[in-house]
């Protein structure tokens, strides 16, 4: 019977279970159990929800770019998005993929009135004095390499701090950096609109 996690990767963690130098955080220090795996990835200075699972049919379901699934995040951008960086994003952005250039699908992105309720980094995100800082939430339905990072930038507005928050309707929820909580098959399904 597939077993599924959902997991609040801390930042400065590999999404994968062996270290590519000696040194590295990677998953294989949370406890998981044998023979599962992650179901895509957030890079190493990304944190937030990595759902884990040794079920293969749900990892190509989730991966293959034909259903256009959901993925909402949360981001910590230098600067004060006006509304033309707003609609840019909403709109598309030319970014690089690799090396071609590629021009991201329409996004749902909004502005943040108030820093939203998340646990602290550690370590802390660089603050500059001079520079104010913002809260994006993002929900995009594809997953290129650092996507959200790069369509920021193409915008103006750097990426300081990253979180997925939510895939589909599969929600981080209450818990903190480092925590995981294995869900039913039929639980997952349904958030995940499966």
């Amino acid at each position: 019977m597939p077993r599924y996690f959902i997991f609040y990767k801390p930042y400065g963690v590999l999404s994968q279970f062996t270290a590519e130098v000696a040194g590295q955080r990677t998953l294989a220090e949370f406890g998981f159990p044998p023979e599962v795996y992650p179901v895509g990835r957030l890079d190493r200075d990304s944190e937030g929800l990595l759902l884990l699972t040794d079920d293969k049919r749900l990892n190509h379901r989730l991966l293959n770019p034909a259903f256009r699934h959901r993925r909402t995040y949360l981001a910590q951008v230098e600067g004060l998005p006006d509304t033309e960086a707003l609609e840019r994003l909403r709109r598309g952005v030319d970014i690089r993929v690799g090396k071609k250039p590629y021009t991201t699908l329409p996004a749902e992105v909004e502005a943040l009135e108030a820093p939203p309720p998340l646990p602290p980094r550690t370590p802390p995100i660089r603050f500059r004095k001079t520079v104010p800082t913002s809260w994006l939430r993002l929900t995009l339905r594809e997953g290129k390499n650092r996507q959200v990072r790069r369509m920021c930038a193409a915008a103006g507005l750097p990426v300081l701090r990253l979180v997925r928050i939510a895939i589909e309707d599969l929600e981080l929820g209450d818990l903190q950096p480092g925590q995981w909580q294995e869900l039913p098959r039929e639980m997952v399904r349904k958030r995940l609109r499966l």
